[in-house]
């Protein structure tokens, strides 16, 4: 595996994500940001962001599995949301939940969170795009 996630001595333990992760492999992946859409183009949990947080990870794990990699792979991730404030962070993190109980994953890269005005439609509430390493 190309990927070591780690949590150095001297800096805070997050649950939800490991400090840094160590890339071995040779070849980057770069997936694009992935919004609440289904294969067809239809918005999954309008108004709902745990919804739209598991789609969006479903849809990162899809674009990964096409070019035969996964979350194992994954060295950086970063979630855009609308309008951001704390008190959406339990929403996040059950749509983080059960998109990994989907995937059967625990794979927990380093991630930055950060709030925006909006996305590229109106009912998007989430962006997620991802770096993989392959070896």
């Amino acid at each position: 595996m190309a990927i070591t996630l780690v949590n150095p001595d001297g800096l805070p333990k997050i649950d939800a994500y490991r400090q840094v992760s160590v890339a071995t492999g040779s070849r980057l992946v770069f997936v694009a940001g992935q919004v609440a859409w289904d294969a067809d183009g239809a918005t999954v949990g309008e108004g709902d962001l745990a919804a739209q947080v598991e789609q969006c990870y479903l849809n990162v794990a899809t674009a990964l599995a096409g070019v035969g990699a996964s979350f194992d792979d994954v060295a950086k991730v970063n979630v855009h949301v609308v309008d951001w404030t704390p008190d959406k962070m339990p929403l996040l993190m059950e749509g983080l939940t059960r998109a990994a109980t989907k995937l059967g994953t625990t794979a927990a890269p380093p991630a930055t969170l950060l709030g925006v005005a909006a996305l590229d439609v109106p009912e998007h509430l989430v962006e997620i795009e991802a770096t993989a390493v392959l070896d």
